[in-house]
């Protein structure tokens, strides 16, 4: 999700499943302020709500920023026959950085519920 398409995501009260870990984070003054103007512009939304959908957002958009880095493996051929190459920069890892503690949540989300 992009930062510009949040105000539609708080429009719409878009609901998902929220892991029970806590993050806290201290804000500088301007910061905390700008979220107290935008909590009064969503009074149905909690400023943690808020913190959330940014923090969600700006890694959504920071995972589609990692720029490109050819690798050396031929993992596909275009429509004219051109070879694509892997991603040997950041993506790749990120992913499946992501992929490993999201495997993680769940199965902690499951014992706890065993």
């Amino acid at each position: 999700m992009k930062i510009k398409d949040l105000v539609n995501y708080w429009d719409k009260h878009a609901r998902g499943r929220l892991t029970r870990d806590a993050y806290y984070a201290n804000l500088s003054d301007q910061h905390r302020k700008r979220l107290e103007k935008l909590a009064a512009l969503y009074p149905m939304k909690s400023s943690q709500d808020l913190m959330r959908d940014l923090i969600s957002a700006a890694l959504d958009e920071l995972e589609t920023s990692f720029p490109y880095v050819q690798g050396s493996k031929v993992v596909a051929f275009d429509e004219d026959g051109f070879e694509i190459y892997e991603d040997s920069g950041m993506t790749p890892r990120f992913i499946s950085l992501s992929q490993k503690h999201i495997q993680d949540l769940k199965a902690r989300q499951y014992e706890s519920v065993a």
